[in-house]
C-alpha cells in the first residue's frame, strides 16, 4: 500500500478542536490559508486551479487518531444521544482518520518564501491540520441537487441568537458570529449557568447559552 504524504497544512483561527464547525461551509466567512510543504511548493502544481470556485480537501483528523474503532457513533446532529453506523456519519472516529471538506477558493497567492498559497473560506479544520490531497470541485459531477440526506434531513437544527454582553465593546472577529450561531457546544450540554471558552484567531472568547440565546461575555 502506498504511503500517504502530507502535501500541505492549513492555517485557520481554530487553535483547538472545541468550536470548530461540524461541517465545511457552515461558517462560510471563516478564512483559511493552505500552505504547501517545501517539497510541493511548485507553481506548476496549481496551474489552472484559480479557475475553480471551490476545492475538495482530503486531510487527517490529527486529534482523533486511535488504534481502535467502533461500528457506531453518536452524531451531534441527533443530539449526541443516538447511535448510528460510523459509515452513515461524518464522525472523526473512524477506522482511518481521514476527513473530506469542500471549501471556497478565494484566490491563489504566489509568494517568494512559501510558494503558492491557497486562500479559502468555510473550512472546518483545526489550525495546522495536515492535508493529503487537493482536488477541484466540479459541479457537473459533484453536485446532486435531488440527493437525500438520511437522518440529517429529519433532525431539526435551530441556530442560536448571538448577543454581546454589555461589558463587551469590541466587535466579533470575522467569521466568529457564524461559528457561535451554529452552537459550538457538545450537543448533550444544556447548562444555562456554564461558561464556555474557546480560542479563535488568537483571542479567548467566553460565552453562555440560555435557551436559544448565546451571550458573549468576554473577548480577550
Amino acid at each position: 500500500m502506498a504511503e500517504m504524504k502530507i502535501i500541505a497544512r492549513i492555517r485557520t483561527p481554530f487553535k483547538t478542536k472545541f468550536g470548530i464547525p461540524r461541517q465545511s461551509g457552515v461558517a462560510a466567512e471563516v478564512k483559511g490559508e493552505i500552505v504547501f510543504e517545501p517539497d510541493y511548493r511548485e507553481t506548476e502544481a496549481v496551474r489552472g486551479l484559480e479557475g475553480f470556485s471551490h476545492i475538495w480537501l482530503i486531510w487527517c483528523f490529527t486529534e482523533a487518531v486511535s488504534d481502535k474503532w467502533s461500528p457506531t457513533v453518536r452524531p451531534p446532529r441527533l443530539g449526541g444521544n443516538v447511535r448510528m453506523g460510523v459509515f452513515a456519519t461524518r464522525s472523526p472516529f473512524r477506522p482511518n482518520p481521514i476527513g473530506l471538506s469542500s471549501v471556497k477558493l478565494e484566490r491563489v497567492e504566489y509568494t517568494a518564501d512559501r510558494g503558492p498559497v491557497l486562500h479559502v473560506r468555510g473550512a472546518d479544520l483545526m489550525d495546522g491540520t495536515p492535508i493529503f490531497d487537493i482536488k477541484p470541485y466540479v459541479a457537473y459531477a459533484d453536485s446532486h441537487p435531488a440527493a437525500s440526506g438520511g437522518f440529517t434531513d429529519t433532525a431539526e437544527f435551530k441556530k442560536l441568537r448571538v448577543e454581546l454582553d454589555d461589558g463587551v465593546t469590541e466587535p466579533l472577529p470575522e467569521g466568529l458570529f457564524e461559528v457561535l450561531e451554529n452552537d459550538p457546544r457538545p450537543r448533550y450540554h444544556d447548562d444555562p449557568e456554564r461558561v464556555y471558552g474557546m480560542e479563535y484567531g488568537g483571542r479567548e472568547v467566553k460565552f453562555r447559552v440560555r435557551g436559544d440565546i448565546l451571550t458573549v461575555i468576554e473577548i480577550r
